[in-house]
């Protein structure tokens, strides 16, 4: 077992950030929850920093059927009212960029510096859709053996139920949320117990910028599987988006197959990297660092399974272990942290676990690998070299900061280890080589490649995965088509006379 690293007391994990707590603290004062209910905790400090009413599935049904009842008037309305409310909701939330950052990072943990870009990134959703709502797809045509022409339309598919992660909690919230407006639905929004309070508070802003209050319903439930059979089942419900496990996703695909309702799952992931011997050492390293140390490792999307080619890799290896050694890891709202804490001691143990079964597997520990004492859910960046292929840290989606290396010796050797999954999420390459670049990612099996960058993520990007990696597509203009129907006219002509 590793041991754990100098002890941390909550005095120096605080140090400098009781004014950033403050901020954060008074926005949850400012939501008006219940003294009891589901627990919220601070990852950093262990603290319970609020409770949230624990719905039951009739009270969700409750909930749905009042967003059902105000989706048949905003159905209604035009394009351009919805996006003009889109737009101010967008405005209220880059008005208050400071305090969801600060909420963020109270209730997830992650560093006050990523805060803010998840809220750019989750705003970002917000005024695409404002902009997609008055550009609705559609088309006119004449059949092609005549006497009639095709008018064809959109409309929204219904009530949607969308839940959430706990990773980025208002990224996620706004990627489903602002193409289901857009597009005329109604929906019923279920966050993570573990980061809710982002959530409320986003639409609580929504409220404000003009969007009705009856439209979008928030349900926090400490039964997620009662929420989904109870929702799901309902008959006025024609649409579920989740974002989770692959697991979880699968239960769901069953229930809403005996209802035939739209889907949009975006599920595990297992990501590869390959560095080629070719690549910019320092690009890639910073690069590999993004991928693999955003959110604390924490992403869907993160680099899981790192294979570097042997004429790179002891530099690459050496470069990027150096890099984490020098990363501080403590309370996102210290200044200076790069990592902050883990969601939850669950999470650390899965960490310890991972990394000490590498090593008995073979593997070479060259940074990290060890846990903190005192308050916090914290583990150590950890760079693990020469990993096993068949160790279980290569087989399983990490979601933490364990870099697994593997070494690879021909571009055809690196491709076939990568697609050697059911998951097919996000797949990454450096090289400087253009053609390299886009020949492997052409083959590698994913739904998003980032080039020689780290964070490929986009509000304009059509994001989403592969085989066992989900369903559909959120953000871009693809994202708005999951919340309509495309639907014809088809119109008869009479001939014209003949002159």
């Amino acid at each position: 077992m590793t041991s754990p690293l100098t002890v941390r007391q909550e005095s120096e994990l605080l140090a400098g950030s009781a004014s950033a707590i403050a901020l954060a603290d008074s926005v949850i004062a400012g939501l008006g929850l219940p003294a009891d209910g589901i627990p919220v905790h601070d990852p950093a400090t262990g603290q319970r920093i609020a409770s949230v009413p624990d719905v039951s599935a009739a009270g969700a049904v409750a909930e749905l059927a009042i967003a059902d009842a105000a989706g048949a008037a905003w159905a209604r309305t035009t394009a351009r009212h919805r996006a003009s409310l889109l737009s101010r909701w967008y405005e209220l939330i880059v008005e208050h960029t400071e305090e969801i950052a600060h909420l963020i990072t109270r209730e997830m943990g992650k560093t006050l510096a990523e805060a803010r870009g998840e809220v750019k990134y989750g705003s970002d959703f917000v005024r695409l859709y404002a902009e997609e709502a008055v550009r609705p797809g559609g088309g006119f045509r004449d059949v092609p053996d005549g006497g009639s022409s095709l008018l064809i339309k959109r409309s929204p598919v219904g009530l949607a139920v969308l839940i959430t992660p706990w990773n980025f909690p208002l990224a996620m919230a706004t990627r489903k949320i602002a193409p289901a407006l857009a597009a005329g639905c109604p929906v019923v929004v279920k966050p993570a117990t573990l980061t809710p309070l982002t959530t409320y508070f986003v639409v609580e802003l929504a409220r404000r910028a003009g969007i009705p209050a009856e439209l979008v319903r928030v349900v926090t439930t400490s039964n997620a599987g009662d929420f989904s059979d109870a929702v799901l089942r309902d008959p006025r419900t024609r649409k579920v988006s989740f974002t989770g496990s692959t697991p979880v996703g699968k239960q769901l695909l069953r229930i809403a197959s005996d209802g035939v309702l739209r889907t949009s799952m975006e599920l595990g992931g297992n990501g590869p990297l390959l560095v080629f011997d070719d690549a910019d050492l320092e690009r890639a390293v910073d690069g590999v660092f993004a991928a693999k140390l955003r959110n604390g490792g924490q992403s869907c999307i993160a680099a899981n399974r790192i294979y570097v080619q042997d004429g790179i890799a002891d530099a690459f290896v050496e470069a990027f272990a150096e890099r984490l050694s020098a990363s501080p890891v403590g309370n996102g709202f210290g200044e200076g942290v790069a990592v902050g804490p883990l969601i939850d001691e669950r999470a650390v143990r899965e960490m310890r676990a991972l990394t000490d079964e590498a090593i008995a597997d073979g593997a070479e520990l060259r940074t990290g690998g060890a846990t903190y004492e005192g308050p916090g859910q914290f583990f150590a960046p950890t760079v693990l070299d020469r990993v096993p292929a068949e160790s279980r840290v290569a087989n399983v989606e990490i979601f933490g900061p364990i870099a697994a290396i593997q070494r690879f010796s021909s571009e055809e050797e690196g491709i076939a280890r990568a697609n050697d999954t059911e998951f097919g999420l996000a797949g990454y390459v450096f090289t400087e080589n253009l053609d390299r670049a886009l020949n492997v990612a052409d083959a590698l099996e994913t739904g998003l490649v980032g080039i020689n960058q780290g964070v490929p993520s986009n509000a304009a990007a059509p994001f989403g995965g592969v085989k066992q990696s989900g369903l559909g597509r959120e953000g871009s203009a693809e994202g708005l088509e999951e919340y309509q129907n495309v639907r014809f006219y088809n119109v008869a002509r009479r001939a014209s006379a003949e002159l």
